[in-house]
């Protein structure tokens, strides 16, 4: 694979100053044009071996385009509150919104699985896993309308060695060679041999790796730039400007409907006769506070975070739970995060990006007051999101909750159930009471039309992402102090389940 990249390639001085300038000036009017209409984002990786120019390479970008609306990262050793969040927590949080380009030098979500390989702190197996993963994490960017290039910067072992040599001698870049760089040099070919089945089994249609030559500067440089340059023109040729925000529900996109209304769901499963009675309700809620409060400090003590999600109809009570749970818990340890419509910031984004920046550090519980199952719920229902999109989500979303799970994240996702009835008889109580009446809206009575609709999402929402390291809880919600307190018992019993006895 390599010996394409070891062909002694270069590019005369002349030749380079000839094709820089209309390169720069193409890839200025391509930025521009990108920043206009913001329908994609691009991704750069600069990838490769040690002293390969990745660095160099960034840095020029940054000169031959603007540099406002680039953004660069460079990754060091995980920082405390990153080895706190599942290991794509540090890249999904810096992913460039549409219209902007984004630069990763050096170390991406690649240079970890290499290197573990490498130093053999992980096996070919573990290897193969990270690869799935990464797989997952870029086709979703794709589907989601992101252009990926993926450049590894390549030298021959020989072309190495003198680099790292002719660095040293100067003394003005001799700073530039560290000890992991020799380090590496002695593990060559077990770098090689690893990269090159990382580079294999990641190298898709949709985000290709560009293998190119970095023994000769000038030859490198033109080589990236044009790459960029001709993945952004085709992308432009192709799209369609920036679509409008969305919008309102009223005006929403053809919505998807149930085919056969009469059909039984999996919440109609669910036993909403469970009543707790008011002298039983406070004792039980007591005992099962103190239970959270004894839980939660040992999760706190050994580092365990914990994310729970609340979905539920309108007026089913979700609220009153939560009020219940924050009591038991220290407040500088939790919290509570609601979502609505996305803003348009977020809307620049991968929809799960503004979940992911808000996932608890270790030890810390975060409540999710609705939750990334809207994709497949009121995006589904009301069409705002297309059914490619919806349904590559369950997918999505199951990965996602995954990597939580792997990283010893608790999942607790409760769906709080009520009947027409009880909930037609809250909306008019809140409708009632003055200080409820916030509660209320037009559109909460607009959603109710769509019960059914919504009932079948919610039966697929449950059937695809109900998992053995993250299942759904159902709970009866018409009787709200059982809701409460069986609410509770579920996060205990999640808690204890992981902790330690």
């Amino acid at each position: 694979m390599f010996e394409a990249a070891e062909l002694d390639r270069k590019v005369s001085k002349k030749v380079y100053h000839e094709e820089v300038l209309p390169l720069r000036e193409a890839l200025l009017c391509a930025q521009q044009e990108l920043r206009t209409r913001r329908s994609f984002r691009a991704i750069v990786l600069i990838a490769g071996v040690d002293k390969g120019g990745k660095s160099e390479t960034m840095n020029l970008l940054n000169e031959w385009m603007d540099p406002r609306h680039l953004e660069n990262h460079a990754f060091g050793e995980p920082t405390d509150e990153e080895r706190e969040r599942p290991y794509f927590w540090r890249f999904w949080r810096t992913l460039p919104p549409t219209g902007r380009i984004g630069i990763y030098c050096g170390s991406s979500w690649y240079s970890r699985p290499i290197l573990d390989h490498v130093y053999g702190k992980i096996s070919d197996h573990d290897l193969e896993s990270e690869l799935v993963r990464i797989r997952n994490f870029e086709a979703e960017l794709v589907a989601d309308g992101s252009v990926i290039l993926k450049f590894w910067l390549h030298l021959n072992k020989a072309a190495q060695r003198e680099r790292i040599r002719t660095l040293e001698r100067d003394p003005e870049t001799r700073w530039r060679v560290t000890a992991k760089d020799k380090k590496h040099l002695k593990r060559y070919d077990h770098f090689r041999a690893t990269a090159e089945r990382a580079l294999r089994a990641t190298g898709s249609g949709d985000a290709p790796w560009h293998l190119v030559e970095a023994k000769d500067p000038r030859y490198r440089s033109l080589t990236c730039g044009q790459t960029i340059l001709a993945a952004l023109e085709r992308r432009l040729a192709n799209d369609q400007p920036a679509p409008a925000p969305s919008p309102p529900p009223a005006m929403a996109a053809t919505p998807a409907v149930r085919d056969d209304p009469d059909l039984p769901t999996i919440l109609s499963t669910v036993d909403l006769s469970k009543h707790l009675a008011k002298n039983r309700y406070r004792r039980r809620l007591e005992s099962v506070q103190g239970r959270l409060n004894i839980l939660h400090r040992q999760a706190y003590r050994d580092g365990v975070s914990t994310a729970i999600v609340m979905e539920g109809w309108d007026a089913a009570g979700k609220g009153g739970i939560i009020r219940r749970i924050t009591p038991a818990i220290d407040a500088r340890h939790y919290r509570v995060i609601p979502f609505g419509a996305p803003t348009e910031e977020e809307r620049r984004h991968h929809y799960l990006w503004r979940f992911w920046r808000q996932l608890p550090r270790a030890g810390h519980l975060t409540l999710f007051d609705r939750s990334w199952y809207g994709r497949v719920l009121v995006e589904r229902v009301e069409g705002f999101a297309g059914e490619a999109e919806w349904s590559r989500a369950y997918g999505e979303i199951n990965d996602f909750e995954e990597q939580l799970a792997a990283h010893g994240t608790v999942i607790v996702k409760l769906w709080v159930h009520i009947d027409k009835d009880e909930q037609l008889a809250r909306f008019q109580q809140r409708e009632q009471t003055p200080y409820k009446q916030y509660k209320i809206t037009a559109e909460d009575y607009r959603n109710r039309e769509r019960w059914d609709d919504y009932a079948a999402a919610v039966n697929d929402m449950v059937e695809r992402t109900s998992t053995d390291y993250a299942p759904w809880h159902l709970i009866e919600g018409n009787d709200k102090r059982h809701a409460r307190v069986q609410a509770l018992r579920i996060v205990c019993d999640s808690l204890a389940a992981r902790l330690p006895k």
